[in-house]
Protein backbone atom coordinates (compact mmCIF):
# COMPACT_ATOMS: atom_id res chain seq x y z
CA UNK A 1 0.00 0.00 0.00
CA UNK A 2 1.97 2.89 -1.38
CA UNK A 3 1.36 6.25 1.08
CA UNK A 4 -0.73 8.07 -1.69
CA UNK A 5 -3.68 5.58 -1.80
CA UNK A 6 -3.78 6.00 2.42
CA UNK A 7 -4.29 9.92 2.02
CA UNK A 8 -6.49 9.61 -1.31
CA UNK A 9 -9.05 7.09 0.85
CA UNK A 10 -8.93 9.76 3.88
CA UNK A 11 -9.88 12.21 1.50
CA UNK A 12 -12.62 10.33 0.25
CA UNK A 13 -14.46 10.25 3.65
CA UNK A 14 -16.53 13.19 4.78
CA UNK A 15 -15.89 14.43 8.63
CA UNK A 16 -18.30 13.39 10.92
CA UNK A 17 -18.85 16.84 12.92
CA UNK A 18 -22.11 18.43 14.68
CA UNK A 19 -23.89 20.81 12.28
CA UNK A 20 -24.64 24.49 13.58
CA UNK A 21 -27.86 23.57 13.69
CA UNK A 22 -27.96 20.42 16.20
CA UNK A 23 -25.08 22.36 18.15
CA UNK A 24 -27.94 25.17 18.62
CA UNK A 25 -30.89 22.44 20.03
CA UNK A 26 -28.81 20.51 21.74
CA UNK A 27 -27.69 23.99 23.69
CA UNK A 28 -31.21 25.24 24.17
CA UNK A 29 -32.52 22.26 25.55
CA UNK A 30 -29.76 22.21 28.28
CA UNK A 31 -30.62 25.00 29.24
CA UNK A 32 -34.05 24.44 29.34
CA UNK A 33 -33.21 21.45 31.68
CA UNK A 34 -31.12 23.91 33.45
CA UNK A 35 -33.97 25.94 34.63
CA UNK A 36 -36.49 23.60 35.29
CA UNK A 37 -33.37 22.50 38.05
CA UNK A 38 -33.03 26.04 39.20
CA UNK A 39 -36.69 26.48 39.89
CA UNK A 40 -37.16 22.81 41.62
CA UNK A 41 -34.06 23.16 43.95
CA UNK A 42 -35.41 27.41 44.31
CA UNK A 43 -38.96 25.64 46.03
CA UNK A 44 -36.98 23.20 48.08
CA UNK A 45 -35.46 25.91 49.93
CA UNK A 46 -38.10 27.59 51.05
CA UNK A 47 -40.06 25.04 52.07
CA UNK A 48 -37.15 23.55 53.95
CA UNK A 49 -37.44 26.60 56.15
CA UNK A 50 -40.80 26.56 56.79
CA UNK A 51 -40.78 22.84 58.05
CA UNK A 52 -38.37 24.10 59.84
CA UNK A 53 -39.64 26.66 61.30
CA UNK A 54 -42.92 24.46 61.97
CA UNK A 55 -40.81 21.86 63.55
CA UNK A 56 -39.38 23.99 66.38
CA UNK A 57 -42.47 26.14 66.82
CA UNK A 58 -43.89 22.17 68.00
CA UNK A 59 -40.85 20.99 69.91
CA UNK A 60 -40.97 24.54 72.04
CA UNK A 61 -44.74 23.33 72.50
CA UNK A 62 -43.54 19.90 73.59
CA UNK A 63 -41.47 21.65 76.19
CA UNK A 64 -43.88 23.94 77.61
CA UNK A 65 -46.11 21.06 77.97
CA UNK A 66 -43.99 18.82 79.71
CA UNK A 67 -42.66 21.45 82.01
CA UNK A 68 -46.37 22.35 83.09
CA UNK A 69 -46.73 18.61 83.39
CA UNK A 70 -43.82 18.40 85.64
CA UNK A 71 -44.24 21.92 88.13
CA UNK A 72 -48.19 22.47 87.62
CA UNK A 73 -47.27 26.00 85.99
CA UNK A 74 -45.79 27.34 82.84
CA UNK A 75 -42.47 28.50 82.64
CA UNK A 76 -41.66 32.28 83.14
CA UNK A 77 -39.22 32.65 80.21
CA UNK A 78 -37.26 30.54 77.68
CA UNK A 79 -33.84 30.16 79.92
CA UNK A 80 -36.32 27.93 82.33
CA UNK A 81 -36.35 25.50 79.17
CA UNK A 82 -32.99 25.11 78.42
CA UNK A 83 -30.98 25.53 81.84
CA UNK A 84 -30.60 23.64 84.68
CA UNK A 85 -30.25 19.73 85.30
CA UNK A 86 -33.72 19.13 83.97
CA UNK A 87 -33.60 20.89 81.02
CA UNK A 88 -36.09 20.23 77.98
CA UNK A 89 -34.48 21.81 75.35
CA UNK A 90 -30.62 21.69 74.34
CA UNK A 91 -30.57 25.37 73.13
CA UNK A 92 -32.38 28.21 72.77
CA UNK A 93 -34.70 28.89 70.23
CA UNK A 94 -33.40 31.51 67.79
CA UNK A 95 -37.06 32.38 66.08
CA UNK A 96 -39.53 32.14 69.35
CA UNK A 97 -39.99 33.38 72.69
CA UNK A 98 -42.60 32.15 75.10
CA UNK A 99 -44.32 33.77 78.21
CA UNK A 100 -45.46 33.09 81.52
CA UNK A 101 -48.96 32.02 79.81
CA UNK A 102 -47.54 29.07 77.73
CA UNK A 103 -47.95 31.45 74.24
CA UNK A 104 -45.34 31.06 71.85
CA UNK A 105 -44.35 34.24 69.96
CA UNK A 106 -41.97 35.26 66.90
CA UNK A 107 -39.45 37.06 67.63
CA UNK A 108 -39.59 40.58 66.52
CA UNK A 109 -36.50 43.03 65.86
CA UNK A 110 -33.15 43.94 64.66
CA UNK A 111 -31.04 40.22 64.32
CA UNK A 112 -33.39 38.44 65.93
CA UNK A 113 -36.05 35.38 64.30
CA UNK A 114 -32.88 34.65 61.60
CA UNK A 115 -34.53 32.33 59.61
CA UNK A 116 -38.13 34.24 59.15
CA UNK A 117 -40.51 32.31 60.79
CA UNK A 118 -43.91 33.41 60.68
Amino acid sequence: MRLEDGLARRAARPERAFTLVELVLTITILGILAGIVVFAVGNINGTATSDACAQEKSTISTALETYKAQNGSYPSSMSDLTSGSGALLKTTPLDYTIDSSGNIAVLTGSGQNPNNCA
